[in-house]
Parts: structure tokens; C-alpha cells; sequence
């Protein structure tokens, strides 16, 4: 009986209210800015494509299937001007140059596209859906460079090895110096 009683005072103890101000494009949780341990800001993603650069029809894929992306998301002409490393909040979706050579934290050719937090849903579905034997790799861009890139990443296709020692930026927002 008295657990009858005590009903409505658990139920009401247990209710969870969900704030809709939470929804927004760049996530960012209380109390960790400038903290790359917790859960920092979420300025935007790259998506990259790593291949094998002497290998002709690898070659040729994963160029093929970087014009398709452009093509798809209308970046004809729309070339990324910022360093990489920059998580730039607010810039549009941009593609940045083929790397042919081990560049950066990778260890083979590769590019990368810019995308706005909003756009990683339909973007990243794309290109997991159509990149064939592509490697894929996406991760967040927080400033918080190492973790961004080996703790909050994830790869389709081939894991491929990075090089996390050139990495300058180790902070929530940090923007590296070109």
C-alpha cells in the first residue's frame, strides 16, 4: 500500500525534461571549453579519402569518386583557402587539394573535403554509401588536434596508421599556425 502511495513521487523524481535548445550544429557541452580530455566544442569535420598513389586504378578511383562528391554537394570552384588544421567555425563546405605524397599526419596520398557540422549527416552517408574500395577517414575538428584524430575518428574501409607528433594544437579551438 504505502508503495502505491510513493508511486507518483518516484515517477516524478525519475521524469527527464529534454531542453530543444540543446539541438544545434556545433555541439558544446558546459564547462570543457579550452579541454580536449572532455567533450569540447565541435567546429566541423573533415572527410578524407586515402589512397595509394602508385597504384593506377586506385589512383583513378579515388579521383573519380572525388569529383562525383563535388559534383554532389555543388563545390565546383569552391576550394578550401584555410590551413587544414583550422576548425573554422561558420565556413561552408570546401574541398581542399589532392595531397599526392604522405602529408600531414598521413602516411599516403590522400584529400579532404570541409564539412559544416550541419552537413555531416548527408555527407558522410554519401560517401560511405559510394566509396567503392575507398579508404575513408572523418574525424572532428575541436582544435583538440591528437585526440580529433586518433581517440574521435572513425575510418571505413582500410584503417590507415597517423602520425599524431605533428600536431601543434591540443586545446578546445585552438587554430594552428600555418
Amino acid at each position: 500500500m504505502l508503495y502505491l502511495v510513493l508511486l507518483p513521487v518516484l515517477l516524478e523524481a525519475h521524469v527527464h525534461n529534454f531542453d530543444q535548445n540543446l539541438l544545434t550544429t556545433v555541439y558544446k557541452p558546459p564547462d570543457y571549453e579550452g579541454y580536449c580530455e572532455g567533450a569540447p566544442t565541435i567546429y566541423s569535420y573533415h572527410i578524407h579519402v586515402l589512397f595509394w598513389q602508385n597504384n593506377k586504378p586506385r589512383t583513378a578511383s579515388a579521383l573519380e569518386l572525388r569529383e562525383q562528391f563535388i559534383k554532389r554537394f555543388e563545390l565546383e570552384g569552391k576550394d578550401c583557402e584555410m590551413f587544414p588544421g583550422d576548425p573554422a567555425p561558420g565556413h561552408e563546405m570546401c574541398v581542399f587539394e589532392v595531397d599526392w605524397v604522405a602529408a600531414g599526419p598521413f602516411t599516403t596520398a590522400q584529400y579532404s573535403f570541409y564539412i559544416p557540422p550541419g552537413d555531416l549527416l548527408e555527407t558522410s552517408a554519401w560517401m560511405l554509401q559510394h566509396r567503392g574500395v575507398q579508404d575513408v577517414f572523418i574525424h572532428p575538428n575541436t582544435g583538440c588536434e591528437t585526440n580529433d584524430h586518433t581517440k574521435w575518428y572513425t575510418f571505413s574501409g582500410n584503417k590507415w596508421p597517423i602520425d599524431a607528433s605533428i600536431f601543434s594544437c591540443d586545446r578546445s579551438g585552438c587554430k594552428p599556425k600555418s
